[in-house]
């Protein structure tokens, strides 16, 4: 199922507009849905949900995207434009990695990592990086090995270890992996980063049928924790929202969908035959 995983991000009040923000830095990119509480929006064929949720929770660089740009003058465009109000974390020059490269921090406080590369070496413009750092760092593997055993169509891409006589040998210095059709990376880090998980950025996994969440919601609260209305963290401290895929549909309905919020208001796992009778 195409776009069945996207990640959503949390932002104070400001969704729209760093939605529109988003459209109009990245080429090939629409506005798909505005309402007060989310907007949608799609860039080079990629889902991103942008809610309004407050202020208690904030970006950090323990998940940034990865962004693949085929030209230096890809790469140069997006950076300028993206730093404008926020900060460099890694400046923007050539690595072992990447003739041209740059990790930053954008006015809304979201990570992005900004490389020259070719797009079909990776098969999505933009790719959800993890960092395992302070106390999950050396979980990377661990997380890879949980996440590929819980999607049934899912596959461990490859994975770059720190060489011998480095702080982290052994760990996992690059890697990738793919759950259903989307990718993601991650690395370890023992380095004080000072960062952890939080709901600041979460990933949606929209199921059919109840025996999917249930599924998926059991699986990923083992060694984690509940939370309302379809979120959770896993074991990790990743934030997920398992939800099920006729929710939109009802939502946007006006003669339901303010009872489709009441009752999933008191729904942690969530209940589609409850949802369908509301």
């Amino acid at each position: 199922m195409k776009n069945r995983i996207y990640p959503c991000l949390w932002f104070n009040g400001n969704a729209e507009d760093a939605a529109r923000f988003y459209s109009s830095v990245f080429r090939d990119s629409i506005i798909e849905d505005v309402n007060p509480m989310v907007t949608i929006f799609r860039s080079s064929g990629e889902k991103f949900m942008c809610l309004n949720g407050g202020p208690e929770f904030s970006f950090n660089s323990s998940i940034s995207f990865y962004v693949v740009c085929e030209t230096e003058e890809e790469v140069n465009e997006y950076w300028h434009t993206l730093i404008e109000g926020g900060s460099a974390l890694m400046p923007l020059d050539k690595y072992d990695w990447s003739s041209r490269y740059g990790w930053l921090k954008d006015k809304y406080g979201l990570n992005w990592q900004l490389a020259m590369g070719k797009l079909a070496d990776v098969g999505q413009k933009f790719t959800p990086m993890l960092l395992f750092t302070d106390a999950q760092a050396g979980n990377a593997e661990k997380a890879i090995e949980l996440y590929t055993s819980i999607f049934s169509e899912s596959s461990i891409v490859g994975i770059m270890r720190y060489p011998p006589g480095q702080k982290d040998e052994g760990l996992v210095m690059h890697a990738q992996f793919k759950l259903d059709d989307h990718v993601f990376m991650c690395m370890d880090s023992s380095a004080d980063h000072r960062v952890q998980f939080n709901e600041s950025v979460s990933f949606v996994v929209e199921c059919e049928t109840q025996d999917q969440i249930d599924h998926f919601w059991n699986k990923l609260t083992e060694g984690g924790s509940e939370s309302m209305c379809g979120w959770l963290k896993d074991g990790f401290g990743v934030s997920w929202q398992i939800v099920p895929k006729v929710l939109g549909q009802l939502m946007r309905d006006p003669e339901r969908s303010g009872r489709v919020v009441q009752a999933f208001m008191k729904m942690k796992k969530f209940n589609i035959q409850q949802l369908m009778e509301a």
